[in-house]
């Protein structure tokens, strides 16, 4: 029966009704009959299925979880417990997939996908549970989540179309991704290359990089193959002016050297060390701070120990510029161990590192007095002929009188 919420009586009646419900179905077995499954979609349906206004793209990006208070949704007491009832149907151990499939269709999974744009993040929770159990009891639907989470990702990334849900979706499929089975489908190995690294590229990364940075790295830990191609598709969208970004993105990429295996590693060593350079000589210090705290990740420092004449000598000039007139302090201290690092690595190769940067900086100061004089030359030489052309029109204007 239908309850009539316009009075705070029958709020009140359709609040107990539910967590009497909640209450059976969890206490009692044997009480799921085949005719409860049409209603209990049926009521699930009626009451938090609903459209929300679209999302404007600015507004997303510049909201700062940590200081933005997100937009609670004042009818969620009533909400929550209409979810709360269906979970505990669904985890039921008298619940059968076999007789709910034909009422747990794609229609209905598209419209719990679409309550992923609420603002409520408590809501968002729930439907990640929610949508996690129907994943792992409805077999045929589970292509269909895939492609349509692809799809809610690939709208966002080139339209610009913000759904509230992406880190809560990339936590279902941080979930997912940890089942596949390997060797890998081709069209998981298409996710993580033409959705997953894209997704690093919005100004809202922020907001789900922490999810989308731990399905990164269950894919590489999935399948070794994919290392080079995740490293070297991050490297691309490396940012050049964004500080807080490119902190993060350090962040993932130790992640993934975390777990990076020695023959996959010595594939990205040089693009890899030259973007580490980039950013140690950042003068944004928080930056330059992360990237050198790599070489306090024991299993990283055994990689650089391992190829160290290949990484010192692209490291090694961004260094020494730093150790001599970096603006923080703590940076430089920093880099002073990881100068001592490498001398203890290979010493005679420190020193002609130091040696061939010290040649290398005397033959650029020669270039630059070279150029200097250059200019000075030709500065008195442009003197000369202004003063030639001044005295040859006034001997010309002086004959012509």
């Amino acid at each position: 029966a239908v309850v009539s919420t316009q009075s705070t009586g029958g709020i009140e009646q359709k609040r107990q009704t539910l967590n009497e419900l909640i209450e059976y179905i969890t206490s009692n077995s044997n009480v799921i009959f085949e005719a409860a499954y049409p209603e209990t979609i049926r009521m699930l349906q009626c009451n938090v299925v609903r459209y929300f206004p679209p999302n404007q793209d600015d507004d997303k990006e510049d909201f700062d979880q940590d200081e933005d208070e997100p937009n609670y949704d004042p009818a969620w007491p009533h909400l929550q417990l209409v979810y709360e009832y269906f979970l505990r149907f669904m985890e039921s151990a008298d619940f059968q997939p076999s007789m709910c499939k034909k009422y747990c269709d794609q229609k209905f999974v598209l419209q719990i996908m679409t309550l992923f744009n609420s603002e409520d993040p408590r809501e968002r929770d729930l439907l990640k549970t929610l949508l996690h159990r129907i994943y792992g009891k409805f077999l045929g639907l589970r292509s269909f989540i895939r492609k349509h989470i692809n799809f809610i990702f690939l709208r966002y990334i080139f339209e610009g179309v913000v759904c509230n849900g992406i880190a809560e979706f990339l936590e279902i499929l941080g979930s997912i991704i940890n089942g596949f089975a390997v060797p890998l489908k081709q069209e998981h190995r298409h996710f993580l290359l033409k959705v997953l690294i894209p997704l690093h590229k919005p100004r809202g990364v922020a907001a789900y990089h922490a999810q989308l940075a731990y399905c990164m790295v269950q894919f590489v830990e999935k399948d070794p193959s994919l290392t080079e191609a995740a490293v070297l598709g991050l490297l691309k969208l490396w940012p050049r002016t964004n500080s807080a970004k490119e902190v993060m993105l350090l962040g993932e990429m130790e992640e993934i050297l975390d777990i990076i295996e020695p023959a996959q590693f010595k594939k990205v060593i040089s693009p890899l060390f030259k973007m580490l350079a980039r950013s140690v000589a950042s003068p944004q210090f928080q930056v330059a701070e992360r990237a050198l705290y790599y070489w306090n990740n024991e299993y990283i420092m055994s990689l650089i120990e391992e190829h160290h004449r290949i990484i010192m000598p692209v490291m090694f000039p961004a260094l020494y510029i730093i150790s001599k007139d970096h603006w923080n302090q703590t940076i430089v201290a920093l880099v002073y161990n990881v100068l001592k690092t490498f001398m203890e690595m290979n010493n005679l190769l420190f020193d002609e590192l130091t040696l061939s940067y010290k040649a290398e900086r005397q033959r650029e100061r020669r270039r630059d007095t070279q150029r200097e004089e250059a200019w000075k030359r030709i500065q008195k030489l442009a003197i000369k002929a202004s003063n030639f052309s001044g005295t040859a029109s006034g001997v010309s204007g002086s004959d012509t009188g």
